[in-house]
């Protein structure tokens, strides 16, 4: 009896034993936190803050100094937590990045995730994107705390998967000249909130003057802009069709057919927001880019 006592007695103190060291480890494991930005949101809300309209051509915005001011922030909240990256959510046309998109993915520590964009620049998909990534980094225990800036109403379901895995969710918002700019049942559901005001913007965001606005509302594209977006719609092409349809387009060369050549026109036009007919150079510009990146994948 007293030897069943005793091993009994050994069993438990090597369990406790093993127990103080994995909460040891644990104590000695960082914490992590991601932050999460919905452009739309952060675009509407800032540029009416400081500039005074949600129009995206009326202003300027330094996303690079901005997401450094953003990973700042973090850094004094979350002080004994580093961080695993920030992930920015935007909408784009056929999901082809933008220059100012692929300017931002090019950051170091920044994710770029792109929804679609409709014929009225509305973004479709962001909402799920941003569940499926804090759901996921939640699930795998990649963070413990998730630094939201958005204001949508859909984002309840994201807040609420996270949370399930045991992340804190903490909603920054933008303030609002006016009343709110963040959904009450987002403000409910959240672990801690954070509003971030005019001061915090002021630095990032600049009001185009009138003919600056003109410009970029309708400025004609360089050769080489024009050469990058057939490059991505060719890209584009080619993954939605395959290689046996290249095979068939290549023998045409330097020629398109009609129906390949009009889609490309129309798409052309969609991404740059100029027209391009009349255009004889920038057509040839954009035929160019097409080709060149069709023939570097045969």
């Amino acid at each position: 009896m007293n030897d069943d006592l005793a091993a009994l007695t050994a069993r438990i103190d090597h369990t406790n034993e093993l127990l103080q060291r994995m909460l040891a480890e644990v104590a000695k494991t960082p914490s992590t936190h991601a932050i999460f930005v919905d452009a739309g949101y952060l675009y509407a809300a800032a540029g009416r803050l400081v500039a005074g309209t949600e129009d995206r051509r009326a202003f300027d915005l330094d996303a690079e100094g901005l997401i450094d001011a953003l990973i700042d922030k973090a850094r004094t909240i979350f002080a004994d937590s580093r961080l695993l990256r920030v992930y920015w959510y935007d909408g784009a046309r056929r999901r082809i990045h933008t220059a100012e998109q692929q300017s931002i993915a090019e950051l170091p520590d920044v994710k770029v995730r792109l929804g679609n964009l409709n014929a009225n620049n509305q973004q479709k998909g962001v909402d799920s994107l941003i569940r499926s990534d804090l759901e996921s980094l939640a699930r795998h225990r990649a963070i413990s705390d998730a630094a939201l800036l958005g204001g949508d109403e859909d984002l309840v379901s994201a807040v609420e998967a996270a949370q399930g895995y045991g992340a804190r969710v903490h909603l920054w918002g933008i303030e609002a000249p006016e009343g709110r700019n963040q959904a009450e049942p987002l403000l409910w559901e959240v672990d801690s909130q954070r509003t971030l005001d005019l001061e915090f913007f002021k630095p990032y965001v600049a009001r185009r003057t009138a003919a600056a606005y003109e410009a970029a509302a309708g400025a004609r594209p360089t050769r080489e802009d024009v050469r990058f977006v057939g490059a991505q719609i060719a890209a584009k092409w080619l993954a939605a069709r395959g290689r046996e349809s290249l095979a068939d387009l290549l023998p045409g060369h330097p020629r398109l057919p009609g129906s390949v050549d009009q889609d490309l026109l129309v798409e052309a036009e969609r991404l740059l927001q100029y027209s391009l007919r009349g255009q004889g150079d920038l057509r040839h510009a954009l035929r160019e880019g097409f080709w060149e990146h069709l023939q570097t994948q045969y």
